[in-house]
């Protein structure tokens, strides 16, 4: 197959298992954390929004992250259900870019918006008297607006540099979605600036706004360790926990996927990576949020009680 003839191309998904017990349990399994991440961060989203007193900056960019949780794991997740429940794994040439797509522009977006989380929590805890007037309706919105651009720009120069490629080889993807080293194996043309691209847009993506969030951590514990009570000390902590854990999760997966020598890819080893930054970390995040956050479990426990009552 020739350049000009790609838009034909059928690619076709390796996937975890041939067999077809194994793929009834793999498809169980997913669907039932699928719904789970669906149900938990709607959950987040309908509390936070119901509740006044979580309208401040924090819950506005965790409402944003529950938000994108939702569209990060439906990329790909409900397309691997129908390949094991259908048993075919093939997708077009058109529906691998766009799920190539939105998969970049999700997962960059989440990248630059806990970078903004980290920067509202350094203002909490290092300006505290100045954080409302600092952190206002419009910083927060302009903040919020940024990432998602930004995703959406590192998103569509990805997608198409890989898909201006001729791909005239094995059209067999050896992976369960449209993850950008494992197409761009099949392409036939030159790819050396489109490693280039991943590189600098690895740096760009996950490294520096990894160093942003050190940095503001740092800030952030050398003022927790100015504070003279042991119990301010912990207050401070604990708004930031739920954060840190969410960023270890995501960063320290995408730091070892991303920016490593191409010598040392294992695509094996990539595909239980991706289901872990792709499915497992977005199930997490709203069990992370609730159960280390009493603000959200007491919306929580009054949305429940509204809803005996009513009932």
């Amino acid at each position: 197959t020739t350049g000009n003839q790609t838009s034909a191309i059928m690619f076709v998904f390796v996937g975890f298992s041939h067999q077809k017990s194994t793929k009834v349990i793999f498809f169980f399994l997913f669907l039932s954390v699928y719904i789970i991440t669906v149900l938990g961060n709607l959950i987040i989203l309908l509390v936070i929004s119901m509740d006044p007193v979580l309208h401040t900056p924090m819950y506005f960019f965790l409402r944003n992250l529950s938000f994108l949780e939702i569209c990060y794991t439906s990329v790909t997740v409900p397309r691997m259900l129908l390949n094991l429940l259908s048993g075919d794994a093939s997708i077009s040439f058109a529906g691998c870019a766009a799920q190539m797509y939105f998969f970049v522009f999700f997962g960059a977006t989440e990248c630059y918006l806990l970078v903004a989380m980290a920067y509202d929590r350094y203002r909490a805890i290092c300006n505290p008297l100045h954080y409302m007037d600092v952190m206002n309706k419009k910083v927060c919105m302009q903040l919020a607006a940024s990432s998602w651009i930004c995703g959406n720009l590192v998103a569509l120069g990805h997608t198409v540099s890989v898909f201006s490629l001729p791909f005239c080889g094995s059209n067999t993807i050896n992976h369960f979605f449209c993850e950008i080293q494992p197409v761009l194996m099949l392409a036939c043309g030159d790819t050396y600036w489109n490693e280039i691209y991943i590189i600098l847009g690895s740096v760009f993506v996950i490294l520096m706004p990894f160093v942003l969030i050190l940095v503001s951590y740092g800030l952030i514990i050398s003022s927790i360790l100015k504070i003279k009570s042991a119990k301010g000390r912990y207050k401070a902590f604990s708004t930031c926990f739920s954060h840190i854990t969410v960023v270890t999760l995501f960063y320290g997966t995408g730091v070892y996927t991303y920016i490593r020598p191409k010598s040392s890819y294992s695509l094996d080893v990539d595909k239980v990576l991706a289901l872990f930054y792709s499915v497992v970390t977005p199930v997490l995040n709203p069990v992370i949020y609730s159960l280390r956050n009493r603000e959200v479990k007491g919306a929580l426990f009054k949305m429940r009680m509204k809803l005996f009552h009513s009932s």
